[in-house]
């Protein structure tokens, strides 16, 4: 499922371009882990492609801003992930910080030295996440496009309040390359991978 190019050509078996959506979630963390783990990068070149939101930022300079006489403190930041897993810290929740990108950039070099990693951040400048991502996607010439999946409409309601339309979903029916949606089952109970003609492909771990 996961030997994808683009269409009209592609890249030789021998190097591809993949991507994956970069986030500081369990969700990213799992599409990662998969692609370390499953896909045959050799000496490929993996994109770690992270859609900096400006409610993200803003939310962020809380812990940075200077407090005023008298005011509450700022909360604390959110704790440094721990350890487990494969090692690197992408095993759960990565820390709320931007930071988050050079871990994964350590797991990818420590997993696979040979692979050439290269981390992009972008703003969406008004655009919808999505939108953002096919069209980075497009531009450096992707062959296969990995994305985290929440597990379950009901899980992202309650998290979110109102859903908008899942990221995942809409790359999958519009990317221009293969795409994989990856979803992690359990600590140890493998995936369930989702591509535009196949859904729910069970990988174990």
């Amino acid at each position: 499922m996961h030997n994808g190019g683009r269409g009209g050509g592609g890249n030789t078996a021998e190097h591809r371009k993949v991507m994956v959506v970069a986030d500081p979630t369990r969700e990213s963390a799992a599409a990662l882990r998969y692609v370390l783990s499953h896909v045959g990068l050799g000496n490929d070149t993996l994109y770690l492609l992270h859609v900096e939101c400006p409610a993200f930022w803003k939310n962020g300079l809380l812990y940075f801003k200077k407090p005023t006489p008298g005011a509450a403190p700022a909360p604390a930041p959110p704790p440094a992930p721990r350890e487990g897993g494969m090692g690197f810290g992408i095993s759960g929740c990565i820390g709320g910080n931007i930071d988050f990108l050079e871990q994964m950039k350590q797991a990818c070099e420590v997993m696979n030295p040979k692979l050439k990693v290269k981390v992009l951040k972008v703003e969406m400048d008004g655009k919808e996440k999505a939108n953002v991502i096919l069209s980075q996607s497009i531009l450096h010439e992707i062959d296969l496009l990995v994305v985290g999946k929440r597990q379950s409409l009901s899980n992202a309601i309650l998290r979110h309040g109102i859903v908008k339309g899942e990221t995942a979903e809409y790359l999958l029916e519009n990317s221009k390359c293969t795409c994989v949606a990856v979803q992690r089952k359990s600590q140890n109970g493998g995936y369930l991978l989702h591509t535009k003609s196949h859904r729910n492909y069970w990988l174990l771990a």
